[in-house]
């Protein structure tokens, strides 16, 4: 049986550029980069042109890239670097409904410090209304962070229109791109954000490293304390192979016209899913403003692990999880709404660059002999 990837949301396989340059890092630039020797000079230099290469992709100064391990540690600095740098009685953070764990749970961690959370509701589609923005944000408001594109169904946020609301207040705003880097464009001053996470393995890089996006004049309170690496923002020795990976799949990232062909194929997916299946299928997410690479969808009377059980050899990902033979929604899909009956049969396919036209139509196979098809009356529920 065939093995189809459709999981590129969850993790990128390293490209041939990337790997090539962390097998030559693995024998050049092995010094430590703060050693001011003949060993340590390259380490550095392959550091500073990393920390360049990424600052391009954002359209940013080198100076405001802080390299993570990865961009859950990324947006805890952003979240938690603010409320540590300006500590306040009554701290007020604005985020979303649709959030990522990465934000979830270090905002509910800040709350149990005094922190109060605005969780902002979103529309059908996932969507952020920015006057629900405008009438959330208070004196007492030290961040908003929305995320730039929903990992599980695709929705792209009004990034753009929210920082601005938030701009008018003084309030600094985070996003968390991690999802978005490679797919669609992320240049920070497009966006108006002052912080902004992306994370190397979602985009080609190899897993163990991401960044933040610091504008300048932003005060961050360290998430590791030790010595001044990264200019006294993040302690620890950086690795100059894991920073050349990312700089490596940066620049990769910043072409973004073969993300058109993959659109195609989504479409392509969807399309004949909604031909063949017709009212056994809905459809999550904004219809315009999404990933191009991201498809989820419910079909209707199953429940998404049987759908992909009887996808054999496809890696996908469902929108929901069974407890003791109960079907539990992802968080995301409840916020927008969706009905448990309509959401249990949720699957995510994401594509990447990599993803052909017969790997698509080999899929579209399989779900048309699946045997959860057969076994099934179904009572079909609208969304």
């Amino acid at each position: 049986m065939q093995r189809i990837y459709l999981d590129y949301n969850a993790s990128t396989p390293i490209a041939p550029q990337v790997a090539e340059v962390m097998h030559r890092m693995t024998g050049e630039a092995f010094g430590n980069p703060s050693s001011n020797h003949w060993a340590g000079r390259p380490a550095r230099a392959a550091v500073e042109t990393a920390r360049g290469q990424v600052a391009t992709l954002l359209g940013c100064s080198p100076e405001e890239i802080v390299f993570t391990s990865g961009g859950s540690e990324a947006n805890n600095f952003a979240l938690k670097g603010l409320f540590f740098a300006k500590p306040r009685e009554h701290a007020h953070i604005i985020t979303t409904q649709v959030e990522h764990p990465a934000i979830v749970e270090p905002c509910r961690f800040l709350e149990r410090l005094g922190a109060r959370i605005t969780w902002l509701p979103v529309d059908a589609s996932g969507r952020v209304d920015p006057e629900d923005l405008r009438r959330a944000i208070t004196a007492e408001t030290l961040l908003v962070s929305v995320m730039h594109a929903n990992n599980e169904v695709g929705t792209i946020q009004p990034i753009a229109e929210c920082a601005a609301i938030a701009r008018e207040h003084g309030v600094p705003f985070h996003t968390d791109a991690a999802q978005s880097v490679g797919k669609i464009p992320t240049r920070v001053d497009d966006l108006g954000v002052d912080l902004l996470t992306l994370a190397g393995h979602k985009f080609y890089g190899p897993k163990g490293v991401g960044a933040l996006y610091a504008r300048a004049g932003t005060a961050l309170e360290p998430l590791i304390h030790g010595a001044a690496h990264e200019s006294g923002r993040r302690a620890g020795t950086e690795s100059a192979l894991l920073a050349a990976a990312l700089g490596e799949a940066s620049t990769l990232a910043g072409d973004l016209a073969p993300m058109q062909a993959v659109k195609t194929l989504r479409d392509r997916l969807r399309d004949a899913l909604s031909a063949e299946l017709g009212a056994q299928v809905v459809f999550h997410g904004h219809p315009e403003c999404i990933l191009p690479n991201t498809l989820n969808v419910s079909f209707l009377g199953a429940t998404g692990a049987e759908v992909l059980a009887g996808l054999e050899g496809v890696a996908a990902s469902t929108g929901s999880a069974c407890h003791s033979g109960r079907v539990e929604l992802s968080p995301v899909l409840h916020a927008m709404g969706v009905r448990p009956e309509t959401g249990q049969g949720a699957v995510r396919f994401s594509l990447g660059r990599e993803t052909t036209a017969a790997e698509v139509d080999a899929v579209l196979r399989r779900i048309a002999r699946a045997s959860w098809r057969r076994a099934r009356t179904p009572v079909w529920a609208a969304p």
